[in-house]
């Protein structure tokens, strides 16, 4: 073989131009000779590198290629000058070669710090940043092989943000999801979000149900299992053509079994469902399915809605359609051939007014269809029941399946409302259509229900005998009352005692409804003595009212039994305490004395006495305001003792009267008491009433309307000084600044009747009266104040409420009214019977007082003779009101006793004056 050609000489060498600013400088020098000295020192290079801090990149660069190729196992190193690379390469866009070099300097980093995972991520958010799809996945699975497992989450972070990004493929991202589950599998919710985005509703909704039906399942974004199934609920609703293989019917039923509060919600969905496959019929018998089953107002509410809107679209569309289709269709077409069997359309596209027809139906329906939803609440519900029944009112039929489903159903120990309301109205219903056989076995099944309270059987018994009567049945009425008040038997007893639950039966012969519809009919339809038997069960059986007791005394007062009426007036006043019994003695006395008067007058007065008597022990026991019902009474008394007794004694009970009746009564009394006595004895024996009106403790308003009453009165009788004494008195209890009344009348009787002196003494008691009223509340406001900064002062002291009140005591202003010495009569009042001659009063003290006028009079000089001439003295009738009417009955008493005598008439007469006649004859 010939030799081979020699090879061809190499060329020399080129050496590159170094810039000059790469050379070291001499600050530099330094720091080279120690790396010479001790290349493989972190410490030196670190320092060097600082030093250089504001030397351009690329020198740095250089000298971190140095030290790494020195030191290529130094994590600090690495990252140092990888950051720093990457700061500089971000400013330049993604073709520029310093992204190359950069990934290359990563590679060679790797080489040493494939266990370092920051540097895995700074490395894949520098390709993520390069749109680097492949190279980046690929980086993504070197770095999960190489770190270890306990730092996978720091890759699997970035990792999924990666493929979350648009332009990854969805096959790819699906696989790397899966592969992350396989790793975490808590982070399902996640991945199905990310098919949920990416519309692969097939797999979102097999992963949900499996979320679901995984008992172990605990989401870490806080969801429940009710929030999880209404997300797979909608999922299937929304996208029922696009995932197949579930049994969306099964999964949405166990959700409507399992979660009871978003029911309506869940019907809804599974509506929609079968709304979106194009199963009309279908969806129609789940609204309606769930509007049956549905137990709340809100939930029946949204089924309702989404109902009405699917009807009201189905027959928009179907309008619409047509239109479209009359428009385009030619006459004698095929397309609205109809196809007929025996006389029956078996197809026909023109079903507008079949759907227009379901839609006011289900319009109709509703408030049938809420009654429904009220009586599943809750089935004992009595007032839902009638409502329902109200509903069909146009139809019977209709009405009585409600009542027979109602008294089944309903039970009366639960029941709301009153459950025999049901029977009667059950029983009234065959009644208005005129079938009283079907009504009378309805009230005879109702009288056997155990009902909760006696009232309600009662009510059955008295709605029967009631419908009884209205159809003229009045016997049969009274002996359906005979049969209610009828008493169980002994042996009845027994066996209910034996079983221990006591039905309401057994005591609906206690019931006053029915007894007192009994003996209404017993009045009008039975004998005297069934009426008194039915009475007098009532009262043994101790269930009367004083009404009873009233009725039972007027029927045997209307049959001429007026001592039987009486005896029952007085059981009734035994059994009976006040306030109930007032109705009775008030009945009983006006009763007893109409009849009597005169005849039984000491019976009468002990009645009085007695009805007086417990009305007063009432009183004294607390009873609940006897003393309202006292006044009635006394004024009955006082009339028996006007009419047929003695007027002293009347007088003695509107006395009596005046004390017993309550504060607010007492005013009203006394002024009876007054005018009744001034019309019997005279004006003047009025006096010591008022006396007693003024002291007995009446409030200060009535004290001085009663004083002005007196002084009227003295006026009128012509005693001036009497009547200026009673305004002086009265003075002290009206303010000059707010009761102008007063002053004003005071001022008229002294213009009238006073002179110069009394005229100046009203000034001065006024404005005395006005200056104690002023001080009164000055001395009131200052004694407040000063308890409030008396008692914190105290109180801040330690000193005890006790002696606080003691302070408080002595700190308060004295009382304006001074009690006499007796304690009863007031200072300044002037009482009748106590007035001396020439005017002088005698005070309580013993001492005596000048009230006449003091002006001094002339007196002619006396006379000794015999023979002066007599003066005349005018004389002036004195009123007959001062009389009163006792004086003229007894002068008119005396002329008819006269007449008697005189024709030997001897009935009118007293007892003694017969005696004395007699014995003169």
């Amino acid at each position: 073989m010939p030799p081979s050609p020699p090879p061809p000489p190499r060329p020399p060498p080129q050496t590159a131009e170094i810039p000059l600013d790469l050379y070291p400088t001499d600050d530099d020098l330094q720091y080279e000779e120690e790396i010479l000295r001790n290349p493989f020192t972190l410490k030196l290079w670190w320092r060097y590198l600082i030093a250089c801090s504001s030397s351009p990149f690329k020198k740095r660069s250089l000298i971190y290629e140095r030290a790494l190729k020195a030191l290529p196992g130094s994590y600090k190193l690495w990252h140092a000058y990888l950051t720093e690379r990457t700061r500089s390469a971000r400013s330049n866009p993604v073709n520029h070669p310093c992204w190359s070099s950069l990934n290359n300097a990563f590679e060679r980093a790797l080489v040493t710090m494939h266990k370092m995972p920051r540097i895995w991520i700074m490395y894949l958010s520098v390709l993520t940043h390069q749109k680097l799809l492949t190279r980046s996945r690929r980086t993504f699975d070197r770095a999960l092989c190489a770190l270890p497992v306990t730092q996978h989450d720091r890759i699997w972070s970035p990792y999924l943000a990666f493929v979350s990004q648009k332009g990854v493929p969805i096959e790819t991202a699906l696989r790397i999801y899966r592969r992350y589950l396989l790793f975490d599998p808590t982070h399902i919710e996640d991945f199905i979000e990310f098919l949920i985005e990416s519309e692969l509703w097939q797999e979102a909704a097999e992963r949900l149900a499996g979320v679901l039906n995984d008992d172990r399942f605990y989401s870490i974004k806080g969801k429940t299992k009710h929030t999880l199934w209404l997300e797979l609920c909608e999922l299937l609703t929304k996208h029922a053509t696009e995932v197949s293989g579930l049994n969306v019917d099964a999964i949405i039923r166990g959700g409507i079994r399992k979660f009871t509060d978003e029911v309506g919600r869940l019907w809804t969905s599974l509506a929609d469902y079968y709304v979106r496959r194009g199963l009309y019929e279908k969806a129609r018998d789940v609204f309606e399915e769930g509007m049956s089953t549905v137990v709340t107002v809100r939930d029946f509410g949204v089924i309702f809605d989404c109902y009405t809107q699917f009807e009201e679209s189905a027959l928009a569309a179907k309008l619409a359609t047509m239109d479209l289709e009359g428009d385009g269709v030619e006459e004698g077409g095929d397309k609205f051939a109809k196809k007929v069997l025996d006389g029956y359309w078996l197809n026909d596209d023109d079903d507008a007014d079949l759907r227009s027809a379901r839609f006011e139906y289900l319009l109709n329906r509703r408030p049938e269809l809420v009654n429904s939803v009220l009586l599943r609440q809750n089935p004992h519900n009595v007032e839902q029941w009638h409502r329902r029944a109200k509903l069909f009112q146009d139809d019977p039929t209709k009405q009585i399946m409600t009542y027979t489903q109602a008294v089944r159903t309903v039970d009366c120990m639960k029941a709301v409302g009153k459950p025999h309301t049901l029977w009667v109205a059950f029983a009234k219903l065959y009644e208005k259509h005129g079938d009283m056989a079907n009504a009378r076995v309805i009230f005879e099944k109702a009288v056997q229900v155990n009902y909760k309270t006696v009232d309600n059987l009662a009510s059955v018994w008295c709605e029967w005998a009631e419908m009884e009567m209205r159809h003229n049945n009045l016997m049969g009425a009274l002996e359906l009352m005979r049969r209610a008040t009828a008493e169980p038997s002994v042996e009845v007893k027994r066996r209910v005692a034996a079983d221990g639950n006591e039905p309401v039966q057994m005591k609906v012969h206690k019931s006053l409804r029915i007894w007192t519809l009994y003996v209404d009919l017993e009045e009008s339809l039975g004998t005297l003595e069934s009426t008194r038997a039915a009475y007098e069960r009532i009262l043994d059986l101790r269930i009367a009212t004083p009404q009873i007791v009233i009725n039972y005394a007027y029927f045997l007062e209307q049959k001429k039994y007026f001592e039987d009426a009486f005896k029952v007036y007085e059981r009734g006043v035994k059994i009976f305490k006040y306030p109930h019994v007032k109705d009775i003695w008030v009945t009983y006395l006006s009763k007893f004395v109409k009849r009597y008067g005169r005849t039984k007058l000491e019976r009468a007065r002990e009645l009085f006495e007695q009805a007086v008597e417990k009305a007063s022990n009432a009183v004294l026991m607390h009873s609940v305001a006897p003393a309202e019902n006292v006044k009635a009474i006394y004024l009955q008394y006082a009339k028996l003792e006007e009419d047929y007794g003695l007027a002293k004694r009347a007088m003695k009970v509107y006395d009596q009267a005046a004390k017993a009746v309550p504060e607010a009564e007492k005013m009203n009394m006394y002024e009876i008491y007054i005018a009744r006595a001034a019309e019997i004895f005279g004006v003047p024996k009025t006096r010591e009433i008022y006396e007693q009106a003024i002291e007995s403790g009446l409030p200060d308003k009535d004290v001085k309307t009663m004083c002005l009453k007196y002084a009227e009165l003295e006026k009128s009788l012509g005693e001036i000084d009497r009547a200026r004494a009673v305004y002086v008195f009265a003075s002290q209890f009206a303010d000059p600044r707010t009761d102008q009344n007063f002053w004003a009348k005071w001022h008229e009787f002294e213009v009238q009747h006073g002179n110069e002196d009394t005229f100046r003494e009203m000034l001065r008691i006024k404005r005395s009266v006005s200056a104690s009223y002023s001080q009164t509340n000055l001395i009131l406001s200052e004694y407040l104040m000063q308890k409030e900064d008396i008692g914190d002062a105290l109180k801040q002291a330690g000193v005890t409420e006790d002696e606080m009140a003691a302070l408080e005591r002595q700190l308060a202003p004295p009382p304006i009214d001074a009690s006499s010495n007796d304690g009863m009569r007031k200072l300044g009042f002037v009482s009748a019977g106590v007035e001396g001659q020439s005017g002088v009063v005698l005070t309580p003290d013993g001492g005596r007082k000048v009230t006449a006028n003091q002006e001094d009079i002339e007196l002619p000089e006396e006379s000794d003779s015999d023979e002066d001439e007599k003066v005349e003295i005018a004389q002036k009738d004195v009123p007959s009101a001062v009389f009163g009417d006792l004086a003229q009955k007894v002068s008119s008493d005396k002329d008819e006793d006269e007449v008697a005598g005189q024709n030997g008439d001897d009935s009118r007469l007293g007892a003694l004056e017969r005696i004395k006649r007699q014995r003169r004859q």
